[in-house]
């Protein structure tokens, strides 16, 4: 039986685990964040960083205990020993790649039709059409274009920031006003920014699907795990920073573009620059749950949890075509359907009920094993009780 092939490196992976990360929350949601937050929206993002976090830390020993596709079926399996359990959650990890890939999908039109004067449904069926065909091509090609475009993405958001550095230096006078007070209604709104602003911190936990196709997955994987959430930890909450004191909370919450809306309309070429660079960072995290998706159905067909039919690998591109082809048919259909906004909730919500019962599964096995000798990273049992107890905290938040 043809076998996925082992190439990924830390380096390589590390800036596909920053692809999965960064792409429409910052590219897109930044401005729907603001008019949850308001001036507030660095601490919303900030907020949603410290409860990723835990989960973050979570996933890395996860991922090195058991470094294998359909990574949190997997894990609950090993856990818990329940096959619906593990089963159900394979199949919800693979609904979110789905709706979040959509999420992205839709939030790139906004971008896209900058350039091209084509109906939204139109842009979206050539866009996704394109992300199959790639997705399908081979591992290594599409990581190694993830890898390129991430790296876009970065120096786009770099120049978003140089671009408005005389913003920047208004800082320390503003300061006390991007301090929120110690009232009730202001930091509910902020919690409500950083349930939002959480869909931007979504993407780290893809990258544990591709672990049979990394070079030294115990090591490798939660190396990269971690340095891709502070890396983009420090761009989310620099550019919101930016944002907040470039444009106010009405321009921003209006925005479809909001990156390209901090270059001054004086800076044509530099707009249109920034609006492309979007294009591609957007559509970089569309790409790569579209491979998520594909290789949760592949790991749960291999692991007998699915058909068979989803576990076959192409005899050349050695990838799984049909499970590719598959989540990207649903893919399209989720985002001719549904709004961004609404996608992005929806994604989140789901995301953090996953997150609770993954903290759960590490707290668990901890108990009975504490420490891994083979893992690359043993976290303290309280990272998982912290990780669960915000996550269900959180998901208790949006019934109020």
């Amino acid at each position: 039986m043809t076998e996925l092939k082992r190439s990924i490196t830390l380096p390589l992976l590390t800036l596909y685990g920053l692809g999965t990360i960064i792409g429409a929350g910052i590219f897109v949601l930044i401005g729907k964040v603001a008019g949850e937050a308001g001036i507030y929206a660095p601490i919303s993002f900030l907020v949603a960083s410290v409860i990723a976090g835990f989960t973050a830390f979570s996933y890395a020993e996860l991922s090195s205990r058991f470094p294998k596709s359909a990574g949190e079926a997997v894990y609950l399996e090993e856990t818990f020993h329940l096959r619906w359990l593990s089963k159900g959650t394979g199949i919800t990890i693979v609904v979110i790649g789905i709706i979040s890939s959509a999420t992205i999908a839709n939030g790139s039109i906004g971008y896209l039709q900058i350039f091209f004067d084509l109906p939204a449904w139109v842009l979206m069926v050539i866009l996704i059409t394109a992300l199959t065909i790639l997705a399908g091509w081979g591992i290594s090609e599409s990581v190694t274009v993830a890898a390129v475009t991430t790296s876009i993405a970065l120096i786009g958001l770099i120049a978003v920031v140089l671009f408005n550095t005389e913003s920047l230096s208004t800082l320390p006078d503003r300061l006390p006003e991007l301090i929120p007070p110690p009232e009730t209604a202001i930091w509910s709104a902020i919690a409500f920014g950083a349930f939002l602003a959480f869909y931007a911190f979504i993407g780290f936990e893809d990258m544990i699907n591709i672990a049979e196709e990394v070079k030294d997955p115990r090591r490798n994987m939660p190396a990269s795990i971690i340095i891709a959430l502070v890396i983009t930890t420090i761009f989310y909450v620099l550019i919101a920073l930016t944002a907040v004191l470039t444009m106010s909370v009405e321009q921003l919450s209006a925005s479809d573009a909001p990156l390209a809306d901090l270059i001054s309309s004086d800076h044509t070429k530099s707009r249109l620059m920034i609006a492309a660079v979007s294009v591609i960072a957007v559509i970089d995290g569309a790409l790569i749950q579209i491979i998520k998706s594909s290789r949760v159905l592949y790991g749960m067909s291999r692991q007998g949890m699915l058909s068979a039919t989803f576990g076959q690998v192409h005899p050349i591109s050695r990838t799984p075509l049909i499970a590719t082809v598959t989540v990207a048919v649903l893919v399209l259909i989720t985002a001719l359907s549904l709004p961004l906004l609404t996608l992005a909730k929806i994604t989140s919500f789901i995301t953090l009920i996953l997150f609770a019962v993954i903290n759960l599964a590490l707290w668990k096995l901890k108990l009975k094993y504490p420490r891994d000798p083979e893992a690359g990273i043993n976290v303290p049992i309280w990272v998982p009780i912290c990780g669960f107890l915000l996550c269900t905290l959180f998901v208790s938040l949006q019934f109020l």
